[in-house]
């Protein structure tokens, strides 16, 4: 049997998934500070709120349109006003993921072949994504001084003739860096001069820490644009699987870019009609979740930073916003083994560096969203590890 060259990935089982696998296998307790499932985290839903939206009776109406019902789009116009963003419609597809919506764009943008520049350190799924759509992944490297940094000229340079988009995450996952001003104005600027395209995944936008940013959703839009966000952050509601693309840029390009994602999203029309009704109720909920998610990052943070004074041996890099917290620790082996290690003798689960493309060793990611004891736990654990003698 013969299969397509672009699922031939290696799906060996690591040490690290085998550590964790046989832990819990054994029956023994684990503490996992890699949480990034909001619906298992201890919050409290409005189950009622939440579930009687799907029973909206129009649901049982088959009425087609690949961008999406107009009132979803409209509720999703109306989350931008509160960003200070104005939205017309016309301009937001609906999708089931930001997975999905990644998908149309490369498609929208790339043949087979084609090269989309992406920040590093960044979330691993989009290796699989591009690879999916038989497009190259070009990274490029954000700087960590006194904070997070974007550089220019390290970004141009990466440009070829088959580069057709410059991605980021704002805030960045899982450094919690916000694409400030001055980084926007130079992207866009170098997109408008290499008649390039701006992905923009804003998920994690309503999850500021210590500095707020602004969508890329608000204007002048001199590139071509594409802000990608979805409920699963926006409303802890991952398991509904309710996502848009929002598209923006000079008049021509907008019109094509329109046009061409119709074709697209017509081909799947993807988003279910239940779904779709209780998109507008589920964003106007979206506080009370944001609230509790907001209030427990913030003590973890706090939290951390409290142990972390203790001692010195372990840094936290800063952090703007976001569910996650990356620290920098004595690189005394492989980040992997240290995550082995901290399975199998500590029981704590975190994140190796390696996961999100950070160079050499020497780096551990947390979640914040971890429930607090266990947040707590896990991260005396881990410095325990560390102790000066």
């Amino acid at each position: 049997m013969r299969f397509s060259a672009r699922t031939n990935w290696e799906t060996t089982e690591t040490e690290l998934a085998r550590a964790l696998r046989e832990r819990k296998e054994s029956g023994q307790p684990i503490r996992d500070i890699t949480a990034s499932n909001p619906t298992q985290c201890g919050f409290t839903y409005d189950e009622a709120a939440i579930l009687s939206p799907l029973a909206a009776r129009e649901a049982l109406i088959y009425d087609p349109n690949p961008q999406g019902m107009l009132k979803a789009r409209e509720a999703v116009c109306s989350y931008y006003r509160s960003h200070g963003a104005t939205v017309d419609p016309v301009q937001i597809f609906l999708t089931t993921s930001t997975s999905e919506a990644y998908s149309y764009v490369f498609r929208l943008l790339c043949d087979p072949g084609d090269e989309v520049l992406i920040a590093q350190p960044s979330y691993p799924l989009f290796d699989f994504l591009a690879a999916l759509d038989d497009v190259k992944l070009v990274p490029y490297a954000l700087f960590y001084d006194h904070g997070w940094h974007l550089d220019i000229e390290a970004v141009r340079s990466r440009i070829t003739p088959r580069t057709r988009a410059i991605a980021l995450v704002h805030p960045n996952n899982p450094t919690g860096h916000f694409t400030k001003a001055n980084e926007r104005t130079q992207l866009e600027a170098l997109c408008a001069e290499h008649n390039l395209a701006l992905i923009v995944d804003e998920v994690f936008l309503d999850y500021p820490l210590t500095e707020t940013g602004r969508s890329f959703a608000t204007g002048p839009h001199p590139a071509p644009t594409f802000v990608l966000s979805g409920l699963s952050k926006i409303a802890g509601l991952p398991q509904m699987k309710a996502a848009w693309i929002s598209v923006f840029g000079p008049d021509t390009v907008l019109k094509q870019s329109l046009t061409r994602l119709e074709v697209i999203a017509d081909t799947f029309l993807s988003m279910n009609a239940p779904i779709q009704h209780a998109v507008p109720h589920w964003l106007a909920q979206r506080h009370a979740i944001q609230h509790q998610i907001s209030r427990r990052t913030a003590a973890n943070l706090e939290a951390l930073d409290a142990l972390l004074a203790q001692q010195t041996m372990v840094m936290r890099l800063e952090v703007e916003a976001g569910w996650y917290a990356i620290l920098r620790i004595p690189a005394l082996r492989l980040d992997e083994e240290t995550a082995v290690h901290l399975i199998r003798e500590v029981g704590v689960s975190t994140h190796p560096g390696y996961f999100f493309g950070f160079a050499g060793d020497g780096w551990l990611i947390v979640s914040l969203l971890t429930p607090g004891e266990d947040f707590m736990h896990g991260s005396q654990a881990i410095l325990r590890m560390f102790k000066e003698p």
